[in-house]
């Protein structure tokens, strides 16, 4: 059962991923999401990939993006045009996993969401990403999100 479980969590972290990929483009040339999903589905090994999941993640995040840019723009520290595209790409993400898909508990999208910002963001964005996303989660998963149960108590 772990293993199985296992590949699932490979397999959303690869959604995860290909979703950036089409936000990042979509950031970049425009284009609808079905567009975009078609495109990257055809030109990506998507074999351990959740494809449902990626489709929904990336239609999800253009969509919705006005209100989740709301979410998060109210914690960036820069107007948002300058966040990068990859950063804005990952906050999209994670805002729209917080908001729209609570049964993804809030540690597994931070993590994610740091996890991609090391793989592809500037050098130590994760902690800035990771920051934003916690003040997200106060507003969105306010029940589940309890920063006093984290290690040593701290505060974000």
């Amino acid at each position: 059962m772990a293993k199985g479980n296992s590949r699932g969590t490979r397999a959303r972290s690869r959604a995860r991923r290909l979703a950036l990929q089409g936000l990042y483009q979509w950031q970049l040339s425009g284009g609808l999401a079905k567009e975009i999903s078609l495109q990257l589905l055809a030109s990506q090994n998507v074999r351990d990939t959740d494809s449902e999941y990626f489709e929904s993640l990336l239609g999800e995040s253009i969509a919705d993006c006005q209100a989740l840019e709301m979410l998060f723009g109210n914690h960036l520290d820069r107007p948002l045009a300058q966040l990068d595209p990859v950063e804005r790409g990952i906050l999209l993400l994670g805002a729209c996993e917080l908001k729209s898909h609570p049964e993804v508990p809030y540690r597994v999208v931070l993590n994610e969401a740091v996890e991609l910002t090391k793989r592809f963001g500037a050098e130590d964005a994760h902690k800035y990403i990771n920051a934003v996303l916690e003040c997200v989660c106060r507003e969105v998963r306010s029940a589940e999100f309890k920063p006093e149960a984290r290690v040593g108590g701290a505060r974000a």
